[in-house]
């Protein structure tokens, strides 16, 4: 005996609604990482907490700079944005500005590579996140599609730190790379 299964979307709306969203162009993997890199950037893993060495970036002033993705260099956060949550992970409130897509204005949808619908933020992407039994929001880089880590809403962070979107931005240090200003 066989049954109907009907689709959980709705293809017609799906079709519609993408067809008229701008797509991320695919970008090739950089042959330098490193099976950890690999395992958070392109499997969306998670570093291990309180292992990154930006960590100490978070409460000992001079280090000013960029932070860009180890996978393909696009500006993500500078220096200035970064505090320390307590978190095991560099956290930042606020995304650095970005020249990606300037045709897709910040808080508009955009298709990334992987074919999922998400929301530009300067030079990343943000989308639902349903793993893990909860709803998360993923951060990913804009240019190449590489997981960063998630957004956490809502904290309070604003009036502690007195700047930012009441945003914490809990990124894997793996997936960024540093240059500092001189």
């Amino acid at each position: 005996m066989f049954r109907v299964v009907r689709p959980l979307l709705n293809t017609k709306k799906l079709i519609k609604m993408t067809t008229n969203t701008p797509s991320i162009q695919q970008q090739a993997i950089n042959p330098n990482l490193t099976d950890d890199e690999l395992r958070v950037m392109k499997y969306k893993g998670t570093e291990r907490p309180f292992t990154s060495p930006f960590l100490e970036h978070e409460t000992k002033p001079g280090f000013v700079g960029k932070y860009t993705c180890k996978n393909c260099d696009t500006l993500l956060y500078e220096s200035s944005t970064m505090f320390d949550s307590g978190c095991g992970w560099p956290s930042f409130h606020t995304s650095a500005k970005g020249n990606l897509y300037p045709d897709v204005p910040n808080g508009h949808e955009i298709t990334g590579k992987s074919g999922k619908i998400g929301l530009k933020d300067n030079n990343i992407i943000q989308y639902v996140d349903n793993s893990l039994g909860m709803q998360r929001i993923e951060v990913c880089c804009l240019n190449c599609d590489s997981h960063l880590g998630h957004i956490f809403k809502g904290e309070g962070w604003e009036k502690v730190l007195g700047k930012g979107k009441n945003d914490r931005y809990c990124i894997n240090g793996i997936s960024l790379n540093f240059e500092e200003e001189k």
